[in-house]
């Protein structure tokens, strides 16, 4: 249905997710219980419309996988041809955008002022890419989790599932991002949060290891490179636990700089700067070593939540509509 290698097309894809109920009929057997016109809603859509009483309108960032094209602005002809089509959200606006204030029985049930207007909505992680100020493009956002997660402010669009790289439209620019297996969650296989903080000191940013390690909880790894056997890679171990943590962080820090290879080599932006997010943001030695490996300037982020990004969105819709409030859900 899609084409090769288009972002629908992954296994957890909202597109794969419709397609399945579609085959096991899920659309009929609501229609016939509940005698309603299904939809397809996402779950910011649904909390959305509990507050304007719109039921039919998203965002392109979260109708993305669901294979609407934000270039294009509409649903490309191979989606618009299935049988479900009828189904798909008739309004896409841009995060941020003034959808609707909330009806009076939602003001009379929670308290806000009449007129309180619910603008479009994104995703978790862009809203936390949002929280972080980016502003220019070639600035990235790294979140060090349990995985690593990089997104890039990209004049250029990046779209290949094969290693799952993909954009979401931000503005005029385009945000494009990929995911690897590696991060935060080997680190907890070996050392707790305790021995975390009493090694750190005694790593050496300026001293390389020559340990080339591939730190991975288990077999495989989606990006940058795509391959579901790639086997982890963390022997010769040192005696010295501080020489091993810092050969993993190091092997971490390899994998985001070849991840942002990747995304140039596909035609995005270079890097210039990376923000850096989540719980890994606060090793200074671990920001040194990627600053090493990255060679460009790594800072941590002011905010991180993906709620002050939400708000951030909600002020843009205030600016564009001046209501009294502006909610993003």
């Amino acid at each position: 249905m899609a084409p090769p290698d288009h972002t629908a097309t992954t296994a957890t894809s909202t597109l794969c997710k419709v397609l399945d109920w579609d085959e096991r009929q899920v659309w009929q057997r609501v229609q016939e219980a509940e005698g309603v016109e299904p939809c397809i809603v996402h779950q910011a859509d649904w909390i959305a419309g509990l507050l304007h009483g719109e039921w039919r309108v998203t965002d392109y960032n979260n109708a993305l996988k669901l294979g609407y094209d934000p270039a294009a602005e509409c649903y490309p002809d191979w989606l618009c041809d299935q049988p479900f089509a009828c189904l798909l959200p008739l309004a896409v606006v841009a995060p941020g955008a003034p959808v609707a204030p909330i009806t009076s029985a939602v003001a009379q049930q929670t308290g806000l002022p009449e007129g309180c207007l619910v603008c479009g909505g994104t995703t978790d992680s862009i809203a936390a890419f949002v929280a972080a100020g980016v502003t220019e493009v070639g600035e990235a956002v790294t979140s060090l989790g349990s995985t690593l997660a990089v997104k890039l402010l990209s004049e250029t669009r990046v779209d290949d599932a094969r290693y799952g790289l993909y954009s979401h439209r931000l503005g005029s620019a385009w945000l494009v991002g990929g995911a690897s297996n590696t991060g935060g969650a080997v680190l907890r296989q070996f050392f707790s949060d305790a021995q975390l903080a009493e090694l750190t000191p005694r790593l050496d940013a300026g001293r390389p290891t020559g340990l080339d390690y591939y730190p991975l909880t288990r077999p495989g790894e989606r990006c940058p490179i795509n391959d579901p056997d790639l086997q982890p890679r963390l022997e010769p171990r040192p005696a010295d636990d501080a020489l091993f943590l810092q050969g993993m962080l190091e092997g971490i820090a390899r994998i985001e700089a070849q991840t942002y290879q990747l995304l140039a080599q596909q035609g995005a932006s270079p890097v210039c700067r990376v923000y850096t997010a989540g719980g890994g943001a606060r090793n200074p030695a671990w920001a040194a070593i990627r600053q090493r490996q990255l060679g460009v300037p790594v800072v941590a982020s002011e905010q991180a939540e993906a709620a002050y990004g939400s708000a951030l969105l909600a002020k843009q819709g205030y600016e564009l509509a001046n209501p009294v409030i502006a909610l993003v859900m």
